[in-house]
């Protein structure tokens, strides 16, 4: 239902995603899930402030225009990071202090990018109507307007009335967000216990159409266990292969030390967001573990043949990035409204 919540459910600790693209516990009292007060709606804030929408969508825009290749690519990914640990509570904006380590600081989120954005849109809301838009509505609304800015329309509606979470810890990023590396059962344990089936998996897997790695990310894919020369994962596109150690180190080794190196994450169509993803999985040209375990998995290799049809993707990505907008979510009196998203009120 367009309103409801996720229901997040208890998992084992895993290493998770550390790259673009495109997200474990149970409902616990304090701990940032679950439905607590209205469910979420469009235009939430149409009566507390008009504007917001619209600040947040002139800033990124703005932005984009500056940085179309990159930006995109960040502010969904930032997204992403931010629900799949304590649901979308804009918990990976706070910095770390003193005594505590922030998610923003974990392993997985040191590649991170868009806080500014974030930052100039929240500052500008603040002064037009104070203490009114959640930080996390902000990131939601930021993630659709900058991939949607190669469209001229809104790819999804974003459904509003999220607060912000009070804590903020890097050990749970690094237990919840997904790893470059997991097959698919962890993966889809891990997505499930979000309360996002296979579907959910496939479909926003897609969102590494846009953005780039690091080869360090990748590099076990470049190697296998009876060569040091990098022979590399069979599954992996044995030509693409080859273009990817030539980028990153003739090496496994060169390449697992090469955290400088970018590459684009879906080869032929690096900035656009489009079914291409889908396309090269096909090939073999999935860049991550995690991309190639899709294949393994007879649910979810029968969804990406019809995902390669640009509308079939753009439709689908739009149902599963709003169930995922809607993990965790904090309404009513949970959470608070931040003055600054990098830091809780005092």
């Amino acid at each position: 239902m367009a309103g409801s919540c996720i229901i997040m459910r208890a998992s084992v600790p895993t290493l998770w995603w550390a790259t673009a693209t495109p997200l474990l516990l149970l409902l616990l009292a304090g701990a940032g899930g679950g439905c607590h007060g209205a469910p979420l709606k469009a235009h939430f804030y149409r009566h507390s402030c008009p504007a917001a929408e619209a600040v947040v969508r002139d800033i990124v825009l703005a932005r984009v225009a500056a940085d179309p290749a990159k930006l995109p690519a960040k502010l969904l990914r930032l997204f992403f990071h931010d629900c799949f640990v304590r649901g979308c509570d804009a918990s990976v904006l706070i910095d770390s202090t003193t005594s505590s380590t922030a998610e923003k600081d974990a392993a997985p989120n040191g590649s991170l990018g868009g806080y500014d954005v974030i930052d100039t849109a929240k500052a500008v809301l603040e002064a037009v109507c104070p203490g009114v838009v959640s930080c996390a509505d902000v990131v939601a609304l930021a993630a659709r307007d900058a991939v949607s800015s190669q469209f001229g329309r809104d790819l999804w509606d974003v459904q509003l009335g999220r607060r912000d979470g009070l804590v903020s810890r890097a050990s749970e990023a690094l237990a919840e967000i997904p790893s470059p590396s997991d097959n698919f059962t962890t993966l889809e344990a891990n997505f499930a216990a979000k309360g996002l089936d296979v579907k959910d998996l496939v479909i926003l897997s897609g969102a590494h159409t846009i953005g780039v790695a690091h080869c360090n990310t990748f590099a076990a894919r470049l190697s296998s266990s009876s060569s040091v020369s990098g022979a590399g994962d069979p599954s992996l596109n044995a030509a693409y292969a080859a273009q990817l150690r030539a980028r990153c180190g003739p090496t496994p080794s060169a390449a697992a030390s090469n955290n400088a190196t970018a590459v684009p994450m879906d080869p032929g169509s690096p900035a656009r967001f489009d079914a291409h993803y889908f396309v090269n999985l096909k090939l073999g040209r999935g860049l991550f573990a995690s991309d190639a375990a899709l294949l393994t998995d007879r649910r979810a290799a029968g969804m990406i043949h019809r995902l390669t049809r640009q509308e079939h993707f753009l439709e689908e990505f739009r149902n599963a990035v709003r169930k995922m907008g809607r993990v965790g979510v904090l309404t009513g009196e949970r959470g608070e409204i931040r003055r600054n998203c990098r830091a809780v009120n005092s």
